[in-house]
């Protein structure tokens, strides 16, 4: 991969590919943070992602595979519900291999997000070499992604360096129109970034509560295309009374759950135009199919436009995932936060800790 125009001033990290594998015994650390129902992985996505990585190392000979993840935010309290058995058990189920071994949730221990060189040794301990997979966590200083990457041989597994690839796409030379759409319900998540694309883009359209926050205090030095009329509420439930009124015409009490019906044309019309485009973030509570149609909406536009689509953030995956049209999505980004912060331009502890390739 080389640098291109407009990249993020931070190294580009040398590949496991390139590496001898053949007998060693290596650390990999994925990202297998997976939401959970009960003792069961609710969606196995990023498992799967992680799995190129995984096979290369056993095709290529290694004698041990020890892969290492966070899982959720456990505290002392509720430690058995982030116990790493249901994701291992998947991802044994996914790649059966003797060789490979899943370590236990990383912040079960409290020097982890520390960054902790003592952590860190252990974790290195009898290993060889050590592959980040995780582009997930690479935004995070922590021992599993950091300080473990200065004490032994380090690479980038296949998804990192995919991830770095494709979003360094959209911070060079674009093919235009260059449409971002953006929304959720996290604001100051998306300021960053939205003030470092958005001045490039030929447009950008916010969704969800983000469009309301948005119009009481536009942070922006450049125009954005605001929804005409919203899907409002009675109240916050799904079986709530429902009215279309105009964006600036929300009844005193109510919430506006989705973009209306007009707004979601407008937004699907300037979609469709595109030839590049990043969308991050739900149009609404998409989770709830009353108010899944200006998400759906964007999805479908997305999918169909033919440029080069990025799609990043929890929300926006599963939206595009449940509408049926991930196929048809250029890169569908398994970072989240990491993904924001290296588009806003900013170094990723993770990456920078691995020599370049």
């Amino acid at each position: 991969m080389e640098e291109r125009a407009g990249a993020p001033a931070q190294h580009l990290p040398r590949s496991v590919s390139r590496a001898e594998l053949e007998g060693k015994v290596v650390l990999v650390r994925a990202d297998l943070n997976v939401p959970l129902e009960g003792d069961a992985v609710a969606d196995d996505s990023r498992i799967s992602a992680s799995l190129p990585t995984l096979q290369l190392l056993l095709e290529r000979g290694v004698s041990e595979l020890r892969v290492c993840s966070h899982l959720g935010r456990p505290t002392a309290d509720d430690r058995e519900r982030y116990r790493i058995a249901p994701v291992r058990a998947r991802l044994e189920e996914l790649l059966p291999d003797g060789r490979l071994s899943v370590l236990e949730n990383t912040r079960f221990d409290e020097r982890e997000t520390a960054n902790d060189a003592g952590f860190a040794r252990e974790l290195a301990e009898g290993c060889d070499l050590y592959v980040n997979d995780a582009f997930g966590s690479a935004h995070r200083a922590h021992s599993s992604t950091e300080a473990v990457a200065h004490l032994l041989p380090a690479y980038a597994g296949l998804l990192l360096l995919a991830e770095l690839e494709n979003l360094a796409r959209l911070l060079g030379e674009v093919e235009r129109p260059f449409v971002i759409v953006s929304g959720g319900a996290k604001v100051d998540d998306k300021v960053g970034v939205l003030g470092k694309l958005g001045a490039r883009a030929d447009h950008v359209l916010i969704g969800g509560k983000m469009a309301e926050d948005v119009r009481r205090d536009n942070p922006f030095a450049f125009d954005v295309i605001l929804p005409r009329d919203l899907v409002a509420a009675d109240r916050f439930a799904a079986d709530a009374e429902t009215r279309i009124v105009p964006f600036d015409g929300l009844p005193p009490g109510w919430l506006g759950l989705d973009i209306g019906p007009e707004a979601a044309r407008e937004f699907a019309a300037v979609v469709a135009a595109a030839k590049t485009v990043f969308w991050n973030g739900p149009m609404g509570v998409f989770e709830w199919p009353r108010f899944a149609q200006g998400t759906v909406a964007v999805a479908n536009a997305v999918a169909d436009c033919g440029g080069f689509t990025v799609v990043g953030g929890g929300d926006s995956v599963r939206a595009v995932r449940e509408a049926g049209v991930a196929a048809g999505i250029s890169w569908i980004s398994t970072g989240g936060g990491a993904s924001l912060e290296f588009l806003e331009g900013k170094a990723l502890p993770g990456v920078a800790a691995i020599p370049p390739g």
